[in-house]
């Protein structure tokens, strides 16, 4: 069976309520936060997928097409791939925020049918977000689970950024 990182979008990979951008709902809204493709392209060397699971409740809100998010998270994938990082997929809920659906983190559905998809054993992968709801998936879904940010999370591990964490995956990995 296969390992792999699950990656939450905003405030991990890119930038959001920030002084360039609020939330992102175009292309040229997209800007990598520092250090990111180097931490994908390390992981790349050690896990054999790098999924990315976002809540995207702004298409069921109408503030974004579905067709625009794709278009989105194809510009994601082209300017990692530039810088000799690889997703190899995205899964996103386009439901709204209190519309019940299974898929919306805190639920564990992107992250289970990823797996399924790709045979990946989640007791051997992780999740990393931004927020409770991203740490409550990931343990929902049985993988160990990095928060990215400074307040006390409930999370495996706790890391200021993508950068710094990746290297202790990849040695959590090692050692189990």
């Amino acid at each position: 069976m296969k390992k792999a990182v699950f990656l939450d979008r905003d405030g991990v990979i890119n930038e959001m309520l920030t002084g360039r951008v609020k939330f992102v709902n175009k292309p040229e809204d997209f800007y990598l936060l520092p250090g990111v493709p180097e931490a994908i392209r390390k992981l790349n060397g050690h896990f054999d997928y790098i999924f990315v699971v976002t809540n995207q409740g702004g298409v069921g809100l109408g503030f974004l097409k579905e067709s625009e998010l794709r278009k989105i998270h194809g510009h994601m994938m082209k300017e990692l791939k530039k810088r000799g990082a690889i997703i190899h997929d995205v899964a996103y809920c386009p439901h709204r925020p209190k519309a019940g659906c299974a898929c919306r983190k805190p639920g564990s559905k992107m992250i289970e049918d990823l797996a399924k998809k790709y045979n990946v054993d989640l007791s051997q992968s992780y999740m990393v977000g931004d927020t409770d709801t991203d740490i409550q998936a990931g343990k929902r879904a049985g993988t160990k689970t990095v928060f990215i940010g400074e307040e006390e999370s409930s999370a495996d591990a706790v890391f200021p950024d993508l950068f710094s964490a990746a290297d202790w995956m990849i040695e959590d990995a090692q050692m189990h």
